[in-house]
This record gives C-alpha cells, sequence and structure tokens, in this order.
C-alpha cells in the first residue's frame, strides 16, 4: 500500500519549514513590502490613481494605505513611491510590515478635509 504523500507525517516537518522565500510562492518579492507613513501622508492621491490596485485613501482619515502587496506590478508601485510629494511611501522588509503598522495611532490621526474633531468637554 502506498502512502500519499501529502498525509505523510514525515513531510509534516518539510511543510512547517516554510519561510515564504520559495520561487513558487513569490521569492524575492516576499522580502519587500510597500509601506505608508500614514502620519505624514497629505491626501494627496496620487499613488491611489497610478497605483489601482495596491493603494487605497481611507475614507475616514483621508490618507493612503498600501491594501494589496501583489495588485500592481514593481514598475507601477515604484512610479507610486514617485509621485509621492512629501515621501511618505517606502519599500520596507516584509518581516517589519506589521511592527511598522502597529506603530501607527490612527486615533491621534487629524482627519484630512474634514471638520476638526471637538472636544465636548
Amino acid at each position: 500500500m502506498d502512502i500519499n504523500p501529502i498525509f505523510d507525517v514525515d513531510n509534516l516537518d518539510e511543510i512547517n519549514q516554510l519561510t515564504g522565500f520559495e520561487p513558487v510562492l513569490g521569492g524575492e518579492l516576499t522580502e519587500k513590502a510597500i509601506w505608508v507613513d500614514e502620519s505624514r501622508c497629505i491626501g494627496c492621491r496620487y499613488c491611489a490613481h497610478v497605483a489601482t490596485n495596491t493603494f487605497v485613501v481611507d475614507e475616514e482619515y483621508g490618507r493612503s494605505r498600501a491594501i494589496r502587496q501583489d495588485g500592481d506590478n514593481l514598475e507601477t508601485m515604484q512610479e507610486a513611491i514617485d509621485t509621492c510629494p512629501v515621501d511618505c511611501i517606502h519599500w520596507v522588509k516584509f518581516d517589519n510590515l506589521e511592527a511598522l503598522e502597529n506603530s501607527l495611532d490612527r486615533d491621534m490621526f487629524q482627519s484630512l478635509g474634514k471638520l476638526p474633531r471637538i472636544n465636548k468637554h
């Protein structure tokens, strides 16, 4: 009786050792990611007009955000970075992306294009 390699217990260690850098999973593309420093973004929307599948402008705060790392090709994403007038879009290590996102305190952002928040007390 042949053992199905998908369910072979000996292969579980091999499956758990996937790094994300395998060519079938994108190879070098997973080493770097696009990150928008939303605290510096002025809401010009240039990036969202250039790389429409990568960037979106948040409706509440009016700031750009990278929503897909594989939305556009590298040339289009680099063009979007180059069009940013305040240089708030960066290539970062993919491993650092989550920490950078968590470092943003969106509660402190002033909404762009909307009336300022008023303290009711």
